[in-house]
């Protein structure tokens, strides 16, 4: 209901940039450039075990931070295409060829129940079905795949460090059984709109590998992909600049801060 009647309301009263607050525009240029810096390879330290290969289109941090914030909490749904186009390119990234593997199955990590209630809609699930469609606007076969689902209640994951966010999701999503014959006819990846400790995408691996030898979920070809990831997953080269911490992909980020 909250989202619904943002929207309405942003049809009557001047809008801002959701990234830096430029006036008369949801989406400035300059934010919008902020999501296509470039996919690349992300990875949280320590990295928990079982986490697939993860691909993000942009480091989590100034307008990039601002938008999705403002997608999930404040309902701006209006930047599900910005976004979605940017966790299409890190699905992209991270998926390399098609081949005859069939199509690729974005695989949402689903919110807690509560949390959605909360909100009004799925931010993560609405971000994947706007990156599946364009990927088939590009000539990419993929589809949206809503296989994943919470058997447990979970505590809210914010304040909690990496070990304690672990045990909170240990066992706590499962693939949902009309789901597990579908998850044989592609390769799968594993979405979400960010990427901190790891521990989520970690624990819908877990429960897409214990869903059985499918497709492309067997463990050597399960990927994920993210819009973006914690700067923290990235490491300072020797000119001060951010950058993947695994070689290729480059991914420059501006002059030396240090990230703990």
């Amino acid at each position: 209901m909250r989202s619904r009647w943002r929207e309405i309301i942003g049809l009557v009263l001047p809008v801002a940039c959701e990234g830096c607050g430029r006036p008369r525009t949801e989406l400035c240029e300059a934010c919008a450039a902020a999501l296509t810096v470039g996919p690349s390879r992300a990875r949280p330290t320590p990295e928990p075990a079982g986490l697939p290969v993860v691909h993000a289109a942009a480091p989590y941090e100034n307008a990039v931070r601002a938008m999705l914030l403002a997608h999930k909490e404040r309902g701006a749904l209006g930047l599900a295409g910005a976004l979605g186009g940017a966790l299409a390119a890190a699905v992209r990234a991270g998926a390399g060829d098609e081949g005859d593997e069939g199509p690729l199955l974005l695989v949402p990590v689903p919110s807690a129940r509560r949390a959605t209630a909360r909100r009004g809609h799925d931010p993560a699930h609405r971000i994947a079905a706007s990156a599946a469609a364009g990927l088939r606007r590009g000539g990419t076969r993929a589809r949206l795949l809503t296989a994943l689902r919470q058997r447990r209640a979970v505590a809210d994951q914010a304040g909690l460090g990496a070990r304690a966010r672990q045990a909170n999701l240990a066992g706590a999503l499962v693939v949902a059984d009309g789901a597990r014959r579908l998850l044989a006819v592609g390769r799968v990846v594993l979405v979400d709109d960010l990427l901190t400790t790891g521990s989520t995408l970690a624990e819908a691996a877990r429960a897409v590998r214990a869903a059985g030898h499918v497709g492309g979920a067997s463990a050597e070809r399960l990927r994920a992909a993210v819009v973006a990831a914690s700067p923290s997953a990235f490491e300072i080269n020797r000119n001060g600049q951010m950058t993947s911490i695994v070689a290729g992909g480059e991914w420059v980020k501006g002059p030396g801060r240090r990230y703990a």
